[in-house]
């Protein structure tokens, strides 16, 4: 699996380098999310801009992030998405389940917003 990530104060951006999400690759996407919850990655941002095609299999490893992130911090969905790869998390009914942002550079905003939240209600 060809992957980026770039680690940051408050945030990770994990970019999958690869131009489909199948059952080859999910497993070890969600390898990779796994290791990143345990390390302490306390807002994750998976950017899906070069994914043209996903199943069912990347669409379980999308939600394992979501999963694992839900109670800690925030998982985004970044990039602007492929038709079919919006497609078919329109048609499971993915969408209102997900945090899914256009560019990158939004969901870092998202993010930081999220963050300053968090802290605000902690006080």
């Amino acid at each position: 699996m060809k992957y980026k990530v770039d680690k940051q104060e408050h945030y990770t951006v994990l970019t999958l380098e690869e131009p489909t999400l199948d059952s080859l690759i999910a497993p070890k996407l969600k390898s990779e999310l796994i290791f990143l919850q345990q390390e302490g990655t306390r807002n994750l941002i998976l950017d899906l801009s070069q994914v043209t095609f996903v199943d069912s299999s990347g669409l379980s490893a999308i939600l394992t992030g979501n999963r694992l992130w839900k109670e800690t911090g925030t998982f985004v969905i970044a990039g602007e998405l492929h038709p079919a790869v919006l497609k078919l998390i329109e048609i499971s009914r993915l969408d209102s389940v997900l945090v899914l942002i256009p560019t990158l550079n939004e969901a870092r905003d998202y993010v930081l917003m999220e963050e300053v939240e968090r802290e605000l209600g902690a006080e």
